[in-house]
């Protein structure tokens, strides 16, 4: 059984590195994208400090939408067309994007007005973009190239580790 540790969060590269490893155990022997992106979100959002949202959003190509998957926070929107809002641009882009303050991000969708920072790191499964990871903090500029780092790492150890229909 997993055992959440807590993690020192004095230096990023550090905590990173603690994060992946946790992960990593975590994600071991299972397969299936839903219980795998649960469980992530859940180690993200007990895991990072100063975030008040986590979740995954999944492209649901006969909706041509990204539809809302496990998460943890707030209740948030349901469905974003890609090309919308940033979790929508990062999907489109298929890059990761920062924002350090989502007021100045043009057509951010507000679904939770206390957020004020963000990142999202789109899911890149056999040459298919087939979602994102969001990630809100009610804090502005919460999120730098060092977070984007082990996010993105942390990313690409959940989708090697999954079947994805």
């Amino acid at each position: 059984m997993f055992e959440l540790l807590e993690i020192a969060k004095t230096n990023k590269q550090d905590f990173y590195r603690e994060l992946f490893r946790q992960a990593a155990a975590m994600l071991d022997g299972e397969t299936d994208y839903i219980a795998q992106s649960a469980n992530l979100c859940s180690l993200i959002w007990h895991s990072l400090p100063n975030v008040n949202w986590t979740g995954f959003y999944f492209y649901k190509d006969q909706d041509n939408e990204l539809v809302l998957g496990p998460f943890q926070g707030k209740p948030a929107c349901v469905r974003i067309t890609p090309g919308k809002g940033v979790c929508g641009t990062a999907f489109t882009a298929r890059k990761s994007l920062r924002v350090d303050d989502v007021y100045s991000f043009q057509g951010h969708i507000f679904c939770d007005p206390d957020s004020r920072s963000e990142i999202v790191i789109p899911l890149l499964y056999k040459s298919h973009c087939i979602g994102v990871l969001d990630i809100d903090s009610p804090i502005t500029n919460r999120f730098n190239e060092k977070d984007q780092q082990g996010l993105e790492a942390i990313v690409d150890l959940f989708i090697k580790n999954i079947v994805y229909p």
